[in-house]
């Protein structure tokens, strides 16, 4: 056995040992949970066998969720942050699924809602440390040269560069370059080093690759680069070597990009929705239940607001418009009505202005403290909305703007929503300026290409510190 192969060889077992740690530290953390309240604070007299069925629970609720959320596929070459977003969505699947059947089994009261709470964090802990610590150990032992991947590059074009440039910055990732087949370019001498082996003569690659242990070929050529693709392919024909395929689309503007399988054809997704899969269930389950809690506690204030539009000025209480949804599709908007009857111009919509004679006074003290945005929590249990998503804009301004904006209909790859990136990060109100518009875009696209449980409810707590009251909104 080879130093280099220890823990190829063994990687299956890795990860099967990786599984049972885990379990045994969800199980520890309701353990922990249970002897810091439950015996230390509250002194209480209970076993911890008492709390063992919902214990029992989470074990197979892990054993399916833990898989599904990806969290034991390969993460070399992938940030911690998505490995620990995949634990995130995993836990809060789990700890939502004992939510609704404690709801349904009528065993709700049996359970101390703290020990719960402290159950999560304690998991969550844990379970990041664990895999941050394999991760670590991981690192370390390629640095012995003992779990990395040796890999040739083939290729043509700027795609060759880019590939070989990104590999050695990100040496942690344990992909070590041995050689680089592809035509001499003037950037690449400043990129390889001096160990590389750099040829032009494809027709040597097969006994390059048997001679030298080598795990993996990457294709890195332009779209049209067929033909290297084809020389490659003939040449490993009788090769057990791995062989990668990296597409020159770095140039397109791609959202959530990946390599998929549909129908048993191989799928490379240029422009998809996050939300899909699991990710859309969790999404689903935060905004129904967060939108249910906000509107049982303000439909008091609701019902205020609804009665001093009705003295203030006349006409209906809520304002409906229509806006474009997730995929682009009509949805209904709702808001409590905040300016004067007034008529606009067939195909255009006039944005509130500083000073705009059309807003109430009562509408606008609604405007500034976004509470004339309440409604939309009906929109959200309706399944129309999110909470946290891109702002839904006037059909008019997406007309307008499609054409002027480069990937501006990307923002309805999700569902709109009621506070978002752009605005918790100060991009709200009017958009007077093409470049306030593109720069509401590029946080809006950050958002949907970097979207997780925790990314929402990072954006939540920023809008209820400095999101409800902004100086551009009028």
């Amino acid at each position: 056995m080879s130093r280099i192969g220890l823990f190829r060889e063994h990687s299956h077992s890795l990860y099967y040992l990786l599984r049972f740690v885990d379990i045994v530290l969800l199980v520890l953390a309701a353990y922990l949970s249970f002897s810091l309240y439950i015996k230390g604070i509250l002194n209480s007299a209970d076993g911890f066998a008492g709390y063992r069925d919902p214990v029992a629970i989470s074990v197979l609720f892990a054993l399916i969720t833990f898989p599904a959320v990806g969290l034991y596929g390969t993460w070399r070459g992938l940030s911690l942050t998505r490995e620990i977003r995949a634990i995130s969505i995993a836990l809060a699947i789990i700890f939502l699924g004992l939510a609704v059947l404690s709801v349904v089994t009528k065993t709700s009261a049996y359970y101390s809602r703290m020990w719960a709470g402290l159950w999560l964090v304690f998991s969550w802990l844990l379970l990041v440390g664990c895999h941050s610590l394999a991760r670590g150990f991981l690192r370390w032992m390629r640095s012995l040269g003992l779990n990395y991947r040796n890999i040739v590059i083939v290729g043509s074009g700027d795609i060759l560069a880019t590939v070989a440039n990104q590999l050695m910055e990100a040496s942690w990732a344990g992909f070590h370059i041995v050689a680089i087949f592809g035509p001499r370019d003037s950037t690449l001498p400043k990129l390889v080093s001096k160990q590389v082996y750099y040829t032009d003569k494809t027709k040597e690659l097969a006994v390059f690759v048997r001679e030298n242990n080598v795990d993996q070929v990457w294709i890195a050529t332009p779209l049209s680069g067929e033909q290297c693709i084809e020389e490659v392919m003939s040449e490993l024909h009788y090769s057990s070597v791995d062989i990668r395929y990296i597409p020159d689309i770095f140039g397109f503007r791609l959202l959530n990009h990946s390599i998929t399988e549909v129908a048993g054809l191989p799928v490379v997704n240029l422009s998809v929705t996050p939300m899909d899969g699991v990710s859309r269930w969790v999404k689903m389950l935060e905004d129904r239940f967060l939108a249910f809690l906000i509107l049982l506690l303000t439909s008091p204030l609701m019902l205020l607001i609804a009665l001093f539009i009705k003295l203030d000025s006349p006409g209906p209480v809520i304002f409906k418009q229509f806006r474009h949804g997730w995929d682009g599709k009509l949805i209904n908007v709702y808001k409590f009505r905040t300016m004067n009857r007034h008529d606009e111009k067939c195909g255009q919509v006039t944005q509130a202005r500083k000073d705009d004679n059309r807003v109430t006074k009562f509408g606008r003290f609604l405007r500034r403290t976004s509470l004339d945005e309440l409604p939309q929590f009906y929109n959200v249990l309706q399944g129309r909305m999110s909470i946290v998503g891109p702002r839904p804009h006037a059909i008019e301004h997406n007309q307008e703007y499609m054409h002027k904006i480069d990937g501006y209909m990307l923002r309805h790859k999700v569902k709109p929503g009621i506070t978002g990136w752009a605005q918790v990060n100060g991009f709200r109100g009017q958009t007077d300026t093409l470049d306030k518009m593109r720069k509401r875009v590029e946080f809006d696209l950050f958002y949907i290409e970097n979207w997780s449980l925790w990314f929402d409810i990072k954006i939540i707590v920023m809008t209820l510190f400095k999101g409800f009251m902004h100086k551009n909104a009028y």
